[in-house]
């Protein structure tokens, strides 16, 4: 079930992104259609790593990964949500759940059942919520050094923009890390 839900996901966006793929060529329109684009490769990550290389991921990272993808690429930067004060905020919450779930997929690929078994909640919950931190801080070192050397403006706000990001994504991680570590502590 989970694999048919990757699979009709990742082929279902790419067919998608490849309908505006071509609209966005047929309009010259130079801004979108390198994002639909984007989109297909982006789709097709999951479905690549599990044909080629065997790696699958459990249900709850596959869907915050295409919602993440709905969110950024469809509705932020083609219909242009991130105008919206509050979009890219939400965003980066929503990708602070992306990486506690991977965090927690991280977890159960390189490590065994036996010391799986053996970690305390406590120990779970610290390593998802500062993995998400962590994430979320990488991101904003790369938007500052893209803006540094790039002259790009992806921090258009400053302190304030970075902070606000870090806290979304903080706030993100600590609910799956919480309910990651709740689940683990019922086992």
């Amino acid at each position: 079930m989970k694999k048919g839900i990757q699979m009709f996901l990742s082929i279902g966006f790419s067919i998608v992104m490849l309908v505006l793929f071509v609209i966005f060529i047929m309009r010259d329109d130079h801004y979108r259609y390198p994002i639909a684009l984007g989109g297909i490769a982006c789709a097709l990550v999951p479905l690549i790593l599990d044909k080629i290389f065997k790696v699958r991921f459990a249900l709850p990272f596959i869907l915050s990964y295409f919602a993440f993808l709905i969110g950024s690429l469809c509705l932020g930067s083609m219909l242009r949500f991130y105008h919206l004060g509050w979009w890219d905020t939400f965003l980066h919450f929503l990708s602070g759940t992306l990486v506690a779930f991977l965090a927690i997929e991280l977890m159960g690929k390189l490590t065994t059942k036996q010391s799986q078994s053996e970690m305390s909640a406590g120990f779970i919950f610290l390593f998802v919520f500062t993995f998400g931190v962590f994430c979320g801080a990488m991101w904003e070192i790369w938007e500052f050094s893209s803006d540094q050397f790039l002259g790009t403006n992806t921090q258009g706000g400053g302190n304030f923009d970075t902070m606000t990001d870090i806290i979304a994504d903080s706030v993100g991680a600590l609910i799956i890390a919480f309910w990651n570590a709740s689940r683990s502590r019922k086992k």
